[in-house]
């Protein structure tokens, strides 16, 4: 318990400093608006919440005991995850940002891509004791136990919590699981959740929503485990070409 206190200490440090450093272009909602979205969102879908949850703690289970059925199992999981999170933006999100229709026709297309790589191609996720392993445990106990943990450190208690299942949880889960891939994944499989790390990061710093700020954490730590995990994989410059691609974005969230 001590240590997730200096962890969370140290992670709000860095919220405060880089919120104040730079300047994030202005947002079509307040932080007000923001957390009676999930209100309405939280209150619609109860109990679900229990339910996807569930299917995180299935994957987990399927990867420690059951690691050669996963490369099926867990790209489907991780589908209904994505797909639900654009049913949120598609039904919910509207309500305070034009642009939510965008995220959530995007959160349905990477939902559609992982189930069919889980359908189609030959993968294996496997939790083994070594800093992958570690980096994968950290990121998922991350989305599942410290992100709302860290929510109610910042006074975001239920109903106004955004639950597992929302956008930023859910990407900070699915970089955990993919940095458990005995395989190279697709640079394909990848652009729409980076996509969201960086929008979900600059709203995060726009509004301090302080357990938000993970998910481009565990963007950087995905990238890093997949340059040197497979650095002698004939793509391993893909996923170079890919950071350098994001260095050159500038981050726009439309507004209305």
């Amino acid at each position: 318990m001590p240590g997730l206190i200096v962890v969370i200490a140290i992670h709000n440090w860095f919220f405060e400093f880089y919120r104040v450093k730079f300047k994030i272009m202005d947002l079509p909602f307040d932080i007000r608006q923001f957390l009676e979205v999930f209100k309405s969102y939280n209150q619609a879908i109860w109990p679900s919440q229990l339910v996807f949850l569930l299917l995180a703690l299935i994957a987990v289970f399927i990867i420690i005991w059951k690691p050669m059925v996963s490369g099926k199992i867990i790209p489907i999981i991780l589908a209904l995850l994505w797909l639900w999170g654009g049913v949120y933006h598609l039904l919910f999100f509207p309500a305070i940002n034009e642009a939510a229709n965008i995220f959530g026709l995007l959160f349905i297309l990477q939902g559609i891509l992982f189930l069919r790589y889980g359908l189609l191609a030959s993968q294996v996720f496997e939790l083994k004791k070594d800093v992958y392993g570690i980096t994968a445990a950290t990121l998922i106990a991350y989305a599942l136990v410290a992100y709302p943990v860290i929510g109610l450190y910042a006074e975001h208690t239920y109903v106004y919590a955004p639950t597992f299942v929302l956008p930023c949880p859910t990407t900070i889960f699915t970089f955990g699981i993919l940095v458990l891939s005995r395989r190279r994944l697709p640079l394909y499989m990848l652009l729409i959740p980076f996509a969201w790390a960086i929008t979900g990061f600059a709203a995060a710093l726009k509004l301090s929503i302080y357990e938000d700020t993970g998910v481009i954490i565990s963007a950087i730590l995905l990238s890093i485990s997949n340059l040197i995990k497979h650095k002698n994989n004939s793509d391993f410059y893909q996923y170079a070409k890919l950071l350098e691609e994001i260095k050159k974005l500038k981050i726009k969230i439309p507004v209305s």
